[in-house]
């Protein structure tokens, strides 16, 4: 065995092994309890970061360990493979997202396989590959039979030059995010999923998963947004008259309602329009302005009167129509009943433009509402000036506002939910193409099963001018099922969300001839789950959805797809920067920067390396390219080797918490593993580790501190603290080194190291493999027994115990670990400094607790 650690060597024998070998090649086996461990896939972008290293490493941490405690382990490996990112790469490269895509996956896999990790690399899938794609229309169609997906008109963001529509967040102050054209909203025909049918499900199962993150559901509860509260109808004159319908969870405060808004694209407002020029202007330019809930609360409230009025349901008052920017079409019916003196944003629009502002609710603040807001404003609390309700509670008012509303057939109490239906049509190119046909005579037709998958063309080159999908006429033209006339492919592509709802089934039967087979009702659900709480809410929402509903056809038993879920937290670093001539920050890479530390190891001041210049701190930051605070995973491997990447990983933090990078910390985690190599190569191979003969006291008390540390670790693997395993094996590490001789020293050497490298094993696996294999202890640790604690090593001889006078701490005795209550209390009364605290008094009574005390009570 070489004296030295060499890391690239040692890394790839390992590596080579496990791939020679079929070592985490997973089988079903309905014998063993099996343990599914999976991470969220990656997107290819091209180069793995940071924040990819940790996730990964914590997933594979756990498959290890399970598999060396007996379980079946499956631990998969895919690609995220659509979405818009290829075809910004593409644009931007002039080649076809499905090249770029491709050679991104080649170059990652290569990375992640050079981290050791523990994968069954003969499941890997990419959801831009026909095979697994075909599923996702296939699926589709099912759902089409059903009536779960459905066709209607929805709003969109759509830019006028690219010809394309825009999610949400590529729309800044109005304009396109590549083009700078002011965005339109346009109402087209799209799929919608009616995710809003498993609504109850969803949210009653949340406490079915105690293994999740209690904020992770709390999330989810709040997306789906149960609401009990009560519908009102305004009855109004306009265009021939009717009812304008709103939803509210107050209403306690109808008495309180001054005015009622309606949305820019409401029916009311849009005739209103027509002999209105100005609110027609207001409402285009409601039509560029943010669409979602974030974008609107954040946004300036706008609003313009139409002129017309409807009925307050009660008071037969006349209230002002408006049209205001913070009413969403899309959500509730579109409208709302203003009360200025109870809401915040109605108080905000009442102020701005001079409305009426009747306080009908006394709260903690009193009986008025004056500016400025206060968050007591929106209290429960007694009805005031609201006529026959004063005096009223909120539940009782609701109850009575409710039945007056439906004596009047203007209402009723009833039941909203915040979850809409998931649209999943997206008017681009790089994803799975809808199984549509359009056809002038029969209308939109499902592509009939025989003819999935309907291919994605790999060549287009998309160039900024709409999906080029719609110039492809090898992919257009095609005959109707129906008629058999000529017909053209529906060429809006589905919701990348679609790919990652259930890509976990696919690699429990990757190579099923149907969507998923025998195989998946082995491994599913997935026993733990990892990744970022950036998918808290619409991948794990929608994998929810999906599963219930394969389940609801027959396809799984899985009633929820992750029955553990772990959070990691972020990858963060130190972020340097420097003014421009223009003001603008000039991000520094923290490697170009000396930092000056006051004598407690705080910064306190920073000079970039090449100039000797300040340069500004500018906090601890996530890891990102932007900041130029990132480090690049291949250089650390290159340089130091994938196992102290991982044992710096796992060392720094708890996986649940942010891991700040620090150098030192890295160098750390090296030295560790260079000085386990020393300590290993001084070891010869001498048989197995039983003790021969009874070891010294030295010796004994050295076993006895290894199985007190082992006992602690087998805990803390069990809870995932990773972060304190690695410190147990550094404890063991050092326990060892401190024996110099006595009887039985060889075997305890052994034994101490065997236990160290199988608890180091899932953490730094290409290190202990080498270590297990050349010092003789077997061909494969990872088919090695999980270490066990020796309870007969944990007898001592002897205990300390502290000694109390009267409660207080005064000293500490040592005792044979068999003394009795006598000797004990004799030993007590003759410690020193108890003797001085007692003297003068009468002892009333020793109280002993076994292994941890003595009080002695003295007056």
């Amino acid at each position: 065995m070489q004296e030295q650690y060499d890391p690239a060597r040692i890394e790839a024998v390992a590596q080579k092994h496990w791939t020679d070998q079929g070592t985490f090649v997973a089988r079903e086996d309905a014998s063993r309890e099996k343990f599914y461990c999976l991470s969220m896939f990656p997107y290819p972008s091209g180069r793995l970061h940071m924040g990819h290293v940790r996730n990964y490493t914590i997933s594979d941490v756990i498959a290890r360990y399970q598999r060396m405690t007996g379980k079946n382990v499956l631990q998969p490996m895919g690609w995220d493979a659509f979405g818009l990112p290829a075809e910004n790469a593409a644009m931007h490269n002039r080649v076809p997202p499905a090249r770029w895509t491709y050679d991104n996956i080649d170059y990652m896999r290569g990375q992640l396989k050079s981290l050791g990790f523990a994968i069954d690399w003969t499941r890997e899938l990419a959801t831009c590959k026909p095979d697994y794609y075909r599923w996702n229309q296939w699926f589709f169609l099912r759902l089409l039979e059903k009536g779960i997906v459905y066709q209607k008109t929805g709003t969109v963001n759509w830019d006028p030059v690219d010809q394309t529509v825009l999610a949400n967040e590529q729309v800044i102050d109005g304009r396109g995010w590549r083009t700078g054209a002011v965005v339109e909203k346009r109402e087209i025909p799209m799929y919608y999923m009616a995710i809003t049918r498993y609504a109850e499900e969803l949210l009653a199962d949340l406490d079915d998963l105690p293994g999740w993150p209690e904020q992770v559901r709390t999330m989810q509860k709040n997306w789906i947004g149960k609401s009990h509260g009560v519908r009102v109808g305004f009855p109004h004159a306009i265009d021939g008259g009717g009812t304008l319908w709103v939803f509210t969870t107050r209403a306690d405060t109808l008495m309180g309602a001054t005015y009622v808004a309606v949305a820019a694209e409401h029916p009311l407002a849009l005739h209103a329009a027509q002999s209105n020029p100005a609110l027609a202007a207001f409402i285009d330019e409601c039509r560029h302005g943010g669409t979602s809930e974030a974008e609107v609360a954040t946004q300036e409230k706008k609003g313009m009167a139409t002129g017309l009025s409807v009925e307050h349901p009660l008071t037969g008052e006349a209230l002002p129509l408006w049209v205001a920017n913070y009413v969403l079409m899309g959500y509730g019916e579109g409208a709302v009943m203003a009360v200025p003196a109870h809401d915040e944003r109605d108080f905000e629009f009442a102020h701005k433009y001079d409305l009426p502002i009747k306080p009908v609710v006394r709260t903690t603040a009193g009986e008025a509402t004056p500016a400025p807001w206060q968050a007591a404003y929106s209290e429960h609390g007694v009805c005031i000036n609201s006529g026959k309700y004063d005096g009223l509670e909120f539940e009782a008012a609701v109850d009575a506002v409710a039945a007056d509303l439906a004596a009047k057939a203007l209402g009723e109490k009833k039941v909203t939910w915040r979850l809409r239906d998931w649209g999943i049509s997206r008017q681009r190119y790089w994803g799975t193409p809808i199984p549509m046909i359009r056809c002038e005579s029969c209308g939109s037709v499902p592509v009939p099963e025989d003819q999935l998958p309907v291919v994605l063309p790999e060549d287009c080159v998309p160039d900024g001018s709409g999906n080029p999908l719609n110039k492809s006429q090898a992919f257009l033209a095609c005959t109707c099922p129906q008629c058999g006339g000529a017909a053209q492919r529906e060429t809006d592509t589905l919701d990348t969300f679609v790919d990652s709802s259930w890509y976990f089934f696919r690699y429990a039967c990757p190579d099923a001839v149907t969507m998923v087979d025998a195989r998946a009702d082995y491994w599913m659900p997935v026993d733990q789950y990892v990744g970022g709480i950036e998918h808290a809410i619409l991948h794990l929402l929608y994998s929810r959805f999906w599963t219930k509903v394969m389940r609801d056809l027959g396809l799984t038993q899985a009633k929820e797809p992750f029955q553990k879920l772990l959070t990691q937290g972020m990858v963060v670093a130190p972020t340097f920067y420097r003014h421009d001539a223009e003001g603008r920050k000039q991000w520094i890479n923290p490697a170009d920067v000396q930092v000056s530390t006051d004598d407690k190891g705080r910064p306190v001041a920073a000079t970039l390396k090449a100039d000797g210049q300040p340069v500004t701190m500018g906090g601890i930051e996530k890891m990102s390219k932007s900041k130029h605070n990132g480090v690049d995973p291949q250089a650390l491997i290159e340089r130091y080797g994938a196992d102290t990447a991982r044992v710096f990983m796992m060392f720094a933090a708890p996986p649940e918490q942010s891991l700040e990078w620090n150098d030192a910390g890295v160098e750390g985690a090296h030295r560790f593993l260079k000085r386990l190599w020393a300590y290993a190569a001084e070891q010869a191979p001498t048989g197995a580790a039983a003790l021969a003969v009874e070891p010294g006291p030295q010796v004994r008390a050295v076993r006895r501190e290894i199985h007190e540390v082992l006992r602690q670790a087998l805990l803390d693997f069990g809870k995932y603290q990773f972060n304190t395993v690695v410190s147990a094996c550094m404890k063991i590490l050092n326990a060892l080194g401190r024996l110099e001789e006595g009887a039985g020293l060889a075997a305890v050497r052994r034994e101490g190291l065997s236990i160290l490298l199988r608890l180091l094993s899932p953490v730094a696996p290409h290190i202990t493999h080498y270590l297990w294999s050349e010092l003789g202890y077997g061909a494969d640790i990872v088919d090695a027994p999980w270490p066990e604690v020796d309870e007969a090593a944990l007898r001592r001889d002897t205990v300390a115990l502290a000694v109390q006078v009267n409660g207080k701490l005064r000293g500490q005795i040592e005792v044979a670990a068999d003394a009795d209550q006598a000797a004990i209390e004799s030993a007590a009364l003759a410690e020193p400094n108890a003797i001085r605290f007692i003297a003068g008094k009468t002892v009333r009574k020793i109280i002993v607790v076994p292994g941890r005390l003595v009080n002695v009570v003295a007056a």
